[in-house]
Parts: structure tokens; sequence; C-alpha cells
């Protein structure tokens, strides 16, 4: 019978090697990389795989499925792995997921944001493993995303020196007193719903050493669905209450928040531009918004100003519909 889905002829054989011959296999929706997921089932049983092969590396997400699991979070765990090609079998969590559960229903929000914030609370209690820092220079090197990207993408030469000293100013306020694992995809298409009300995670492979706040402000200020202000107040205030944050947290959450947002805006931008990924750059209007909001705060004065002074409010949305 021929493979309707094209596979090649190793991924058939890993799965017949081990125990999953004749399984059914279905595409599920991934992210932004160049990874693959099937759900696969037979017999009953049912896992993922994950085709990530060179340059991809599933090693980060096999040491860190193993990490989390083994202090108690619910991370899909590894079942099976050919390393040379780059297929990871793991867990299958399920399709109850955060974002179509809260979309279906908004009156779930509340709780179920809440339990993606308490599962941040008792991450960022744990010692973090021995994996890469995501420093100031690294912020800054993200946030030089828009300029190099977004900016020609609307006809803007941007200063690129002025908006590096902008970013410099500021950056100093969000480096963290004690680094927790930063998972930086931390948003409602990426946690799943589990029995017993737990969140599971998934898409953490590149997840770094980091400041508390980035993983709240992924969350809270999601590209890919709005965040009720509402709940994004509640869930910042639940957070600080429980860890005892307080004014210093917050504005490295607004200058996370303004890093990452121009950081996503830029990627957007190079996914559609490089890669001929079109979906993307229609969400950039709803991550301007979340990082006009962060530059209200008084700790982005800096990079407020070269904004408010290089791109003006009409060039600010989907780069693919404007330009000078």
């Amino acid at each position: 019978m021929a493979d309707p889905l094209m596979l090649p002829a190793h991924i058939r054989a890993f799965l017949d090697t081990q125990g999953w011959a004749s399984a059914e296999i279905t595409p599920v929706a991934g992210d932004a990389s160049f990874r693959r997921y099937f759900r696969v089932r037979v017999g009953g049983r049912c896992a993922i795989l994950m085709d990530a092969p060179p340059p991809e590396d599933p090693a980060p997400f096999v040491a860190l499925a193993e990490w989390l699991g083994a202090r108690g979070f619910a991370a899909p765990q590894v079942q099976a792995e050919d390393r040379a090609h780059g297929l990871v079998l793991i867990d299958d969590l399920g399709t109850d997921r955060m974002r179509e559960a809260v979309d279906a229903d908004p009156r779930r929000a509340p709780a179920l944001y809440r339990a993606a914030v308490d599962t941040l609370i008792a991450l960022h209690r744990e010692a973090p493993p021995s994996v890469a820092a995501y420093d100031g220079a690294a912020l800054l090197d993200r946030a030089m995303l828009l300029a190099d990207w977004y900016c020609p993408a609307v006809g803007i030469a941007p200063d690129r020196a002025g908006y590096e000293a902008a970013w410099r100013a500021v950056l100093p306020l969000a480096e963290p007193g004690r680094p927790v694992l930063a998972l930086r995809d931390y948003h409602a298409e990426n946690l799943m719903i589990l029995p017993g009300g737990r969140v599971g995670l998934l898409d953490f492979q590149d997840a770094m050493l980091g400041h508390p706040a980035y993983d709240l402000v992924s969350l809270l200020q999601d590209a890919r669905r709005d965040v009720e202000p509402e709940i994004a107040a509640e869930m910042l205030g639940h957070y600080c209450a429980a860890t005892g944050m307080g004014a210093d947290f917050i504005a490295a959450y607004h200058v996370l928040g303004a890093q990452r947002n121009a950081r996503i805006i830029g990627v957007f931008t190079r996914l559609w531009q490089r890669d001929g990924k079109d979906r993307y750059p229609p969400l950039c209007p709803r991550v301007w918004r979340y990082l006009e909001q962060d530059l209200v705060h008084p700790a982005l004065a800096p990079v407020k100003a070269w904004f408010d002074a290089a791109i003006p409010s009409r060039l600010r949305g989907n780069p693919m519909l404007l330009r000078i």
C-alpha cells in the first residue's frame, strides 16, 4: 500500500522496530521550527513521534523531559529514540489543549491560567539544570531581530546603534538574582490539560537559564491569542503574592515583555520573508499591542523613545500589509 504521508523509509522502519508496525499515523500541528510531529496509534496504544532530523537536535528535549519528569512535572517521557535520524517517540499527553479549552469556554480561563501560573511557581522553586544562560547578551541579540527584519520589511532604515543603546540601558533591570529554568515558549498552545488539573508541558527543548518573569510574560502576553487584561493582571499579582516579588519584578516583567515581543515581531517577519511561512505576520498586530503596553512602564523610557521616533503607529502591524 502506498504511504499517504510519503514518510521516509527510516521512519517506518523505526516504528516497526519499536512495536508500532502498521500503526495509523496522522500529522500533529507543529511549531515554527522544522521539526514535525505525528500521532501514532495501534492496538489501543497512542504515542507522539517527533521527527527532528539534522540540523535539528532532539537531545535537549530528551534531557529536559527526563529532568522535568523526575521532579514531578507532566512532561512527555521518551519511549524510544533514533539519534542518528532525529526520531523520538514520546508519551501522548492527549488532545485537550489549553488554547482550545479557553477559546471554547472563556469561563474556564481564570482557573486554567492559575494552574499554569502555579506550575511556573513550582518550577521556579527547583534548582535549575545545567543549560545555557539567556543573559543580557542573548536578550539584546534577539531584540535586534525587529530592527534587522521588521523595519526593512516596512520600508524603514532603522537607527540600529540607537536601538541597541536603548536596550543596553534597560536590560540590566532584567538580570535575575536567582536564575530559573525558563522554558521560553510557555503559552496556551504548548500546555495540555491533564486529569486532576495537572498542566502538561510541550515544546521545551529551547529552555535556558533566565529570569523568572520570562515564562510569565510568555503566558500572559501570548502572541497567538488575546489574554484578557484582567486575567493577566490577576495572574501577575498571584505570582508576586506567592513568591514575594515586588516592584523590581514588575519592572523586569515589562522589560522582558518588550524584549520578547520585539523579538517575536522580528522572528515572525523573518519566517515570512526567509522561510515562506506567511501565517505568522498576521499575528504581529497583537504582538505590537503587547509591546506598546510594556513600553508604557517607566523602566522602558529609553526604548519607548526610540520606537516613538523610529516607527510611526501606522507602520506597526502586519508587515505583509505595510510599507512606506
